[in-house]
C-alpha cells in the first residue's frame, strides 16, 4: 500500500503528463515543461480571443489562484473580491477555462441532495490536479494541501465520465451543518444514487462514528450504504445499521479512471 500510495502522490504532481514521470530531467523541473505545453498555449495564445477575452494576464491570474484552492468552495463574490476580477468577466473567465478543459465547476446540493434556488456557492476543481505542480510546487503526503489536491485527483477520475450527475452536499439547517464531499445523483428521480467521503487518514476506519455528516445524510436520504476513502484501511463498518465501506484512497481513484476508460471504450465500440 505504501508504494501504491507514493505512485497515488506522483500521479497528482505529475500524473497528467507521462513526459514527467519517465523523465527525471523534466522532473527537476516540472512546471517548466507543463506551463509550455498547455498553459501558455491554452491561456496566453490566441483562443481566449474567440471567448472575447482580451486580458489574457488577467486570465491566467484567476486561472493560478484557482488552481492553488482547487477543490475549495467558492462564491462569485468572493472570487472576484479576492481576485479583483468583476462578476461579469469572472463568469466568462471560468465559462472559457471550463471550455478549455482545465477546471470543472461542481454544484452544491442541500442535505436532502436538492439543489439550491438561489445557487451562491461552488466548488471548483482542476480535471487535472498535476497543474497545481506546474504551477507552484510538488506535494508531499505530509502537506497541508493534501486534502484538497486528494479530492481533485478523485474528481478528476469521475470528471471524463458520461452520463453521471456529479455534486457535493453542503447544508445548514439550524444550528446542524455539514458537508459530504462527493455524491452522485439520479437525474430521473432526483435522488442520490451513491455518495463519498473522500478521506487522506485511518483515523475514520477505528471511529467512523465521527463521520456525523455523512451519518446524517445518509438517514435524511434514506440510505443505507457509503463508501469512505483512507490512506491505508480497507473494510466495513456499521453505524446503526448503516453500512460504511472503507477503501484506500488510491485504490479508489486508480479504480474509477480504469472503470470510466472502459466505458468510454464501450460507448466507442472499443
Amino acid at each position: 500500500q505504501d508504494k501504491l500510495n507514493a505512485m497515488f502522490i506522483d500521479y497528482i504532481n505529475y500524473g497528467g503528463y507521462p513526459e514527467v514521470v519517465f523523465s527525471q530531467n523534466i522532473r527537476e523541473n516540472p512546471g517548466q515543461f507543463i506551463r509550455h505545453d498547455i498553459i501558455d498555449k491554452v491561456l496566453l495564445r490566441d483562443l481566449p480571443s474567440l471567448y472575447g477575452i482580451s486580458d489574457v494576464q488577467e486570465l491566467n491570474s484567476l486561472f493560478t489562484m484557482i488552481a492553488y484552492h482547487s477543490g475549495a468552495q467558492f462564491t462569485y463574490e468572493g472570487l472576484s473580491t479576492e481576485s479583483g476580477v468583476k462578476k461579469e468577466t469572472l463568469r466568462k473567465y471560468l465559462a472559457y477555462l471550463e471550455a478549455a478543459f482545465l477546471i470543472r465547476q461542481v454544484r452544491r446540493t442541500d442535505d436532502t441532495a436538492k439543489q439550491y434556488q438561489r445557487e451562491t456557492q461552488f466548488k471548483i476543481y482542476l480535471t487535472n490536479p498535476s497543474l497545481r505542480c506546474a504551477l507552484f510546487q510538488p506535494i508531499n503526503e505530509h502537506d497541508d494541501e493534501i486534502g484538497n489536491m486528494v479530492e481533485s485527483a478523485v474528481f478528476a477520475q469521475w470528471f471524463p465520465r458520461h452520463g453521471v450527475s456529479l455534486r457535493y452536499a453542503n447544508w445548514k439547517v439550524g444550528k446542524r451543518q455539514g458537508e459530504v464531499d462527493l455524491v452522485g445523483l439520479n437525474i430521473a428521480r432526483q435522488k442520490t444514487a451513491w455518495a463519498v467521503e473522500i478521506k487522506w487518514s485511518d483515523h475514520y476506519f477505528d471511529y467512523p462514528e465521527k463521520l456525523a455528516s455523512l451519518k446524517y445524510f445518509m438517514e435524511k436520504n434514506q440510505m443505507d450504504h457509503a463508501l469512505v476513502t483512507s490512506i491505508s484501511r480497507c473494510g466495513c463498518k456499521e453505524i446503526d445499521s448503516l453500512q460504511l465501506q472503507f477503501i484506500p484512497t488510491a485504490c479508489y481513484a486508480y479504480t474509477v479512471g480504469e472503470n470510466t476508460m472502459n466505458r468510454t471504450k464501450e460507448s466507442f465500440g472499443l
